[in-house]
This record gives structure tokens, C-alpha cells and sequence, in this order.
């Protein structure tokens, strides 16, 4: 527990040795439950939790700080990493009311079983004095899910984003005080859970536009005491701007394939055309997904395994048309031995895509000369979609 400024303290736990996020996200750097509290002249706010395997740090914060009443527990997302241990703030103070939207409301009676009787519920634009603090609730919905808002407070000048513009990282910094570490983290951040809304975060970023925001405190990572640098981050991500980048994701089983994406990243460097290949057998799928945030091209690569695609190559499709990256070019390079689906079956997991499809490269077995002068053919059309998109010169 740290103070930020006067009367608004940090109160959540630091998981320094989680690896895993719902089971599929990486997390290299483990990650923050950040939860606030905010002590007003005459009412005190508790913004946000823990995840419940951290609630007894929660707890162990508020009895540090004597804190024997609270009369607030703002719910800005329903996800359990922020409102997992409110049942446990509940047991302890039962005169709290939960202050949330209708639609997280119901969220957290479905996953949690709070009563009824625990809610308020507030609008957007909606305003709660504390007495000499005044909290103003700003919905932001689809960052990342449906319900999620955030909160303004009006006297401090901080905005507590809850997901938005957060970072999975362990760190005993309160501040941001090393950007380049906190650039990246974000960037997978956003990479992994946020670029699927990215028509949404848009809209978002307009819609905190008019405030005076002198800090930004997500709910995952460091305090934001420089807001614009991640704000300007942000406006990057979602922007339609794309990057002269091929990302090159394959695998291969007999090296047919490899020696494909060996000779083709070689045609593409020669070209002046960035390149970020992963071998989908060893890679950090998180990496990827950062790869995907700026890169004009994917190209997948890929064996044919009983008839189909090799299923890591499968699972880097479905990857891209979950996160629905802003890339405008996509092919598919690889080899067969006897006959196959194998490039129909990879076109049909990314409809999500909004690219045009390049013509694939597939080869019989062993690439000979024709297939690599294929390659280099693909090579070309690229040189030339990057430079109509006037991304290279």
C-alpha cells in the first residue's frame, strides 16, 4: 500500500510468479491487481479489488491502514482479477454497497451471487461526492468486455481506467519510470486483450478527451504520471496506420517448409520489407500477437497434415482472426506431400481479417528451383502492396 496523493492510496497486491492469465495469455513479467482507496471528507471509496488468490493482501492493506468503515466498492469490470475478492470487502464491511453500471451488475450477481441489495447503480456521466472528492463515472464499454467503465476523479485529476491502457507487469515501481519496459508490456497488453475492440477504444480515446487528466491508474501495472505518453501509445495502436512489417509465422515438420520461409525472409529483407519470424513450435504467442499490432503483412507457413494444416499453424489463424489485427495483406506458403486442404482450411479460419489474400506458395515435397522463384514472386507483390500503401519507397 502507497499513497499517490493525499488521501488516495494503492491498496492491491503485486503477483510477482504468475505465469498465466485465464489459462492462455503469457505473462513473462506477472502482473498487478491495482485496487484504490480513496478517503473523502465524509464517505470513503474502495475502486476495485483483487483476484481472489490475492485477497487476503487486500484485507491485510485495509486493517494496515485502519480502516474500520467503507461506504463504497466500485465495480468497474465484472472480471475477477478486479472482482473476485469483493465478497470478502462485503463479509468486512457490510453497510459497503457495490457501485457499479446495469449491465456489470448483473455480471457480478451471475459470477459472484451478490445480493441485490448490495447495488447502486450509476449512469454514465453520473457523479458520487465523497464530500471534499467527487467521483464521476465514465462508461467504456469494450475495453475489453462489454460493461467495463472507469472513473474520473474530479478534484486530483486522476483517471482510474480499470483495464484501459493497463500492463501485465510485477513491478515495486508505483510510477512509470522506466518507458521502455512499460511501452512493451503495454503493447502486449493491448496485442493480447484489446485489439479485437479496437473500433471501440477509439471512440474511447475521443471520449476522455475532454478531460484534465494529470494521471492515469489502470488496474493492471505502473501509475501513469506522465498520461500522455500512453494515451499517444494508444492513438498509435489503433490507428489504420501499418508498419513495412511481414510477420512470418510457421511450422515446419520436415523442413520443406522451412527452407521456404528461410529463402522467403531472405527475398523480403533483400527488398527492404521488415521482418518478425516466429516458429510456432517454440515462439511466445504473446510476442506474436505484438508482432500483429503494426504489421502491414502475415504470412503463414505450414506443412499439410493429413490433408489439413499443421494444428499450430491452425491455432496462429485463429489467433489473428480472434485479435483481428489491422493488417491489409495475408498468404500462406508451405508444402505437401500427397494431396491436401491445407491452404482452403488456413483462408477459412481468418474471415475476420480484412486483407487481401496474396497468391499462396504451396509446394510438391522438397521446394525446387520454381517454387523459390514462387517465392520471390510473393516477395514482389508485397514490395509492390507496401509501396501503393506508402508504407516503403
Amino acid at each position: 500500500m502507497r499513497k499517490i496523493k493525499e488521501n488516495i492510496l494503492t491498496v492491491g497486491a503485486i503477483d510477482w510468479d504468475r505465469r498465466l492469465f485465464d489459462e492462455l495469455i503469457p505473462l513473462p513479467d506477472g502482473t498487478s491487481y491495482n485496487a484504490y482507496l480513496i478517503k473523502g471528507s465524509e464517505k470513503i471509496a474502495l475502486l476495485d479489488t483483487v483476484d481472489p488468490t490475492k485477497a487476503e493482501v487486500l484485507i491485510g492493506n485495509l486493517f494496515s491502514l485502519g480502516i474500520d468503515k467503507i461506504d463504497y466498492v466500485v465495480a468497474h469490470h465484472a472480471e475477477q482479477d478486479h472482482s473476485g475478492a469483493i465478497p470478502d470487502v462485503l463479509a468486512l464491511y457490510p453497510d459497503a454497497k457495490v457501485v457499479t453500471n446495469p449491465k456489470c451488475r448483473a455480471m457480478l450477481i451471475d459470477l459472484l451471487g451478490i445480493e441485490d441489495d448490495d447495488f447502486i447503480t450509476v449512469e454514465d456521466g453520473q457523479t458520487l461526492s465523497l464530500g471534499d472528492k467527487t467521483l464521476q463515472f465514465i462508461y467504456l464499454p469494450w475495453v475489453h468486455w462489454p460493461e467495463t467503465f472507469g472513473t474520473y476523479l474530479k478534484e486530483d485529476r486522476i483517471l482510474f481506467p480499470c483495464d484501459f491502457f493497463g500492463s501485465h507487469l510485477a513491478t515495486s515501481s508505483l510510477f512509470v519510470d522506466d518507458e521502455a519496459r512499460v511501452y512493451e508490456s503495454a503493447k502486449r497488453y493491448y496485442a493480447e486483450i484489446m485489439m479485437p475492440f479496437r473500433t471501440p477504444i477509439q471512440k474511447n480515446l475521443e471520449k476522455i478527451k475532454p478531460l484534465d487528466i494529470d494521471m492515469i491508474a489502470p488496474s493492471h501495472g505502473p501509475i501513469y504520471d506522465k498520461p500522455q505518453f500512453i494515451i499517444n501509445a494508444y492513438k498509435d495502436w489503433v490507428s489504420d496506420k501499418v508498419k513495412n512489417e511481414v510477420v512470418v509465422a510457421y511450422v515446419s515438420m520436415h523442413d520443406s517448409t522451412r527452407k521456404m520461409v528461410e529463402h522467403f525472409v531472405d527475398a523480403l529483407i533483400g527488398r527492404s520489407i521488415g521482418v518478425r519470424q516466429f516458429d510456432l513450435t517454440v515462439s511466445d504467442i504473446g510476442e506474436l500477437a505484438m508482432s500483429l499490432v503494426d504489421a502491414a503483412t502475415i504470412v503463414i507457413g505450414s506443412p499439410t497434415v493429413l490433408t489439413g494444416a499443421h494444428p499450430n499453424a491452425a491455432y496462429a489463424a485463429m489467433l489473428a482472426n480472434a485479435l483481428r489485427p489491422k493488417t491489409k495483406f495475408a498468404s500462406i506458403i508451405g508444402s505437401y506431400g500427397w494431396g491436401g486442404k491445407m491452404v482452403e482450411q488456413l483462408t477459412g479460419l481468418i474471415p475476420n481479417l480484412k486483407v487481401e489474400v496474396l497468391e499462396p506458395v504451396i509446394a510438391k515435397g522438397y521446394p525446387k528451383d520454381e517454387d523459390f522463384s514462387a517465392l520471390d514472386k510473393l516477395a514482389n507483390s508485397i514490395l509492390a502492396k507496401h509501396k501503393e500503401l506508402g508504407i516503403i519507397k
